[in-house]
């Protein structure tokens, strides 16, 4: 992925620079720095094992864009992360969030009712899940676009499936958030949907895990590191008030 594209997904920034932009990739206690030349530097932070992400006020500017190892173009997936919140149930909370130019490609929501949906490109679907709450909670979700199937894990332990756009697929160039729903490209964001609380262990595949690997990375074991996103060494971006701190 080339500077400009960095800079576009992930900060907003138009560049004005008509310069010709290359990347150095310098590895420094973790941290690519990524030099515009003659324009803008980028800080690409490296890696999150034993950390938590905190989310600690309401706002309309806090996020963390993550950048994918590898394009988002999926026909099945399974995403799961740790999550605590004290945010009542009446209020909407965004726990993920992928948006291309046109479509939110896929988004995780705990509703207002309490329930939690997915979405991806269109109307979503909506699970009664056991309610997120000050004390972690292992949630998972995956999907397979032959069949649909669609299920969401919480604590080991998996929800009745539920059939959802079957044959579809899933975008790539987009841009990945936690924090924020942007209602359009990295844009639009609004204090009443933000996240308020804790996220860590963040991973994703391009494939469905079975419930053995699932329930193992419920208990901590060691499993199939994410070909999408790896907690370990994840890249991402920090913006606005958020914290990282080490997981005790």
């Amino acid at each position: 992925m080339s500077l400009q594209t960095f800079g576009t997904l992930l900060i907003n920034i138009q560049l004005t620079c008509s310069t010709t932009f290359s990347r150095s990739a310098l590895l420094l206690h973790g941290v690519h720095l990524l030099l515009c030349l003659s324009c803008l530097v980028f800080l690409i932070l490296v890696g999150l094992s034993e950390k938590v992400l905190v989310f600690p006020y309401e706002t309309d500017f806090s996020f963390v864009a993550l950048i994918p190892q590898k394009e988002m173009e999926l026909r099945a997936f399974t995403l799961c992360m740790r999550v605590a919140t004290e945010l009542p149930e009446e209020r909407q909370i965004i726990l993920f969030a992928y948006r291309t130019a046109d479509y939110d490609e896929l988004n995780v929501w705990r509703e207002k009712d309490g329930r939690v949906s997915l979405s991806m490109s269109g109307d979503g679907i909506f699970f009664h899940l056991p309610p997120l709450t000050t004390f972690r909670s292992s949630l998972c979700l995956t999907w397979e676009s032959r069949t649909g199937l669609t299920a969401f894990w919480v604590d080991g332990k998996r929800s009745t499936y539920q059939v959802y756009k079957p044959g579809h697929s899933i975008r790539p160039k987009g841009t990945v958030l936690l924090g924020q729903d942007p209602d359009k490209h990295l844009g639009g964001l609004e204090a009443m949907q933000s996240f308020v609380g804790e996220v860590t262990d963040l991973n994703m595949w391009d494939s469905v895990l079975s419930r053995s690997m699932i329930q193992a990375w419920h208990y901590g074991h060691k499993v199939l590191k994410g070909n999408i996103f790896d907690w370990s060494s994840i890249e991402y971006q920090l913006n606005g008030n958020v914290m990282v701190v080490h997981d005790d």
